[in-house]
């Protein structure tokens, strides 16, 4: 059964064009082409990557971050409660206000020291600064060595300067030991992307996230194992070359060089635009979708490989959106805001909870002083509010 599974999965028509067999791809007279089990090298690999990573983040990023001045925020004390503490882990860490009054009862608290608290934990479970500097600062150090070594590998290649050279002679292009190197360490740093996920910093658009890493490793898996090399390539290179300035621009942020931050963003969004929004929809998706089936007819890799470009896209143009409303902000304020994906710490005087500190009753009368005067302000004519 096995057998006949791996059989059908590698059928020649699901992954070469017509006329095309493995046979051909067999390295033969000496030549090396690409073969799907060299990808296995990866796994190992990439748990090398989150070894290098957590020795990176703690001798390198750690006292870099203090060296520039990046200060974690004092985060207040938090007082015990184990009743509170099982509604966070068990309903959320946000309650509506008529949950909160009967947790104020329930605790002998007020309303305000009930905010504060669930504030405060809340407060407790967000990545401090040194966390996110040093995160940032090991994707910098990967995403530019990998876009200089990615020029090194392709600088001299024709199909890096006419895209439309991707399709000479294909499926039957050799392969270079210095392009399956870096192919090889980019699938790597994306697995370990993934190993670490549960781990690092989530932000608002982490379920985007998590589709670009899978699509990614789809594509590189994909394209190597179809001999989809060099148009593979052309993707790396054009994503690593706004990647690292993204990183610096977050490192930046994190300390008190505002104007270098600002001033990274603006050149980070120029290169985006211009490489994700104009060169990757005209020259890498306009070539794949009609340059790579101008001597053959469409067959299964030309299809998945074009959807998932196209997903790539779409999330080209969701990130787009972000930096665009970042940049209105910097236009007409003068100054970067934070960024729209993060989750940023909150104080104790914030939602407005000083305007909630006297509520009156809805028959005039003065709330009593107690811990169960906030419970007791949301009663009306002696019914409890629906919950």
């Amino acid at each position: 059964m096995w057998s006949s599974l791996n059989e059908w999965l590698w059928h020649e028509r699901f992954w070469l064009p017509p006329n095309h067999t493995w046979a051909e791809l067999e390295d033969p007279d000496g030549l090396v082409y690409a073969h799907p089990r060299d990808m296995l090298a990866a796994l190992p690999l990439a748990l090398a990557l989150v070894a290098v990573r957590l020795a990176f983040e703690r001798f390198v990023g750690l006292p870099l971050s203090r060296w520039l001045g990046v200060r974690d925020q004092a985060r207040k004390p938090l007082k015990p409660n184990p009743t509170l503490e099982k509604h966070f882990l068990t309903e959320g860490g946000k309650p509506k206000e008529p949950q909160l009054a009967l947790l104020a009862a329930r605790c002998g608290l007020t309303l305000r020291q009930t905010q504060r608290w669930f504030r405060r934990r809340r407060n407790q479970d967000r990545p401090c600064l040194t966390k996110k500097f040093c995160e940032a600062s090991w994707r910098f150090a990967f995403y530019l060595c990998s876009f200089l070594g990615g020029l090194w590998v392709l600088y001299h290649e024709s199909w890096l300067w006419t895209p439309a050279m991707c399709w000479d002679n294909y499926p039957n292009q050799p392969l270079k030991l210095a392009l399956y190197r870096w192919y090889l360490l980019e699938l790597s740093f994306y697995t370990s992307l993934l190993i670490t996920l549960p781990f690092d910093i989530k932000r608002k658009d982490f379920k985007e996230q998590v589709v670009h890493h899978f699509v990614t490793i789809t594509l590189i898996t994909f394209s190597y194992s179809a001999n989809l090399l060099r148009i593979g390539s052309l993707v790396l290179l054009l994503h690593d070359s706004s990647d690292y300035l993204l990183e610096a621009c977050k490192m930046f942020n994190y300390t008190h060089f505002r104007r270098v931050c600002d001033t990274l963003f603006v050149v980070f969004s120029l290169v985006f635009f211009y490489t994700r929004l104009v060169l990757f929809p005209t020259q890498i998706i306009y070539t794949t979708y009609y340059e790579s089936i101008a001597n053959s007819s469409p067959f299964f890799a030309y299809y998945f490989f074009n959807t998932l470009l196209a997903v790539l896209q779409l999330l080209h143009v969701f990130w787009s959106y972000l930096i665009l409303r970042m940049l209105y902000s910097f236009v007409k304020k003068g100054q970067m805001e934070k960024d729209v994906r993060s989750d940023v710490e909150e104080s104790d005087s914030s939602d407005g909870e000083a305007a909630q500190e006297h509520p009156q009753l809805k028959n005039g009368a003065a709330p009593t002083d107690g811990p169960r005067r906030r419970a007791a302000g949301r009663l009306v004519n002696g019914h409890t509010p629906a919950t």
